[in-house]
């Protein structure tokens, strides 16, 4: 959408107001050529329903599925910038889920679609996969480093989940997530601080952390 200066003509030659109306994001040519010119435009796709609330329309769902290995060609930097704007939306988990469900997230992030196997024996209505989205939007929408850790807290699932008589178990999947997660920050070239506070944060995500009103040490 546009205007034309001086006259004030409001230009609107690919139905920006009917979809605005009906919070769906499109794109204004074919979303394969868009993509085609900048793939990092798949991942802001999902920013941007996080961000302005919206539902993607199925051809751009369709592209991101077809074309979701078109990302590799985009440099590390420039996707942890688009991940991080993206988690610090107020509604994280529509985009997550849209990277996740369209094959995306395999490509730079694929330690969060595993999350979708591992039953959680503590949230039994959940897989981990929305526990983890559930756990990212209970967080301070400000904080990048809180909201990495919550988003990674439990990737270590995946490798220690065994069956026991007892059920489901995950033991030490906190350490295991902790070395995990700083490998893959690492390969997504965040700085050095960010990594070594998100992976301390998954390691002591289990600890105790504070106490009821009137305890004392007696």
């Amino acid at each position: 959408m546009a205007v034309r200066l001086p006259e004030g003509e409001f230009l609107d030659p690919f139905g920006g107001v009917k979809a605005l109306a009906a919070r769906r994001l499109d794109t204004p040519l074919d979303p394969e050529i868009a993509f085609s010119d900048d793939p990092l435009r798949m991942l802001r796709a999902a920013r941007f329903v996080s961000q302005l609330d919206l539902m993607p329309a199925p051809r751009v769902v369709h592209a991101i599925e077809r074309m979701r290995d078109r990302l590799r060609i985009v440099s590390a930097e420039r996707i942890a910038d688009e991940l991080s704007k993206l988690l610090l939306t107020p509604k994280p988990s529509k985009g997550l889920e849209l990277i996740v469900n369209t094959g995306l997230a395999d490509e730079f992030l694929p330690e969060l679609p595993a999350l979708r196997l591992e039953q959680d024996p503590v949230h039994r209505h959940k897989d981990v996969f929305h526990h983890t989205l559930a756990v990212v939007e209970r967080t301070d929408p400000t904080d990048l480093e809180l909201r990495l850790a919550a988003l990674l807290h439990d990737i270590g699932k995946p490798r220690t989940r065994q069956v026991t008589p007892e059920g489901v178990q995950f033991h030490h999947h906190e350490t295991v997530g902790a070395r995990m997660a700083e490998e893959r920050l690492r390969a997504l070239r965040f700085p050095n601080t960010v990594v070594e506070d998100v992976r301390k944060l998954v390691e002591m995500h289990l600890r105790f952390h504070g106490y009821g009103e009137g305890w004392t040490d007696s």
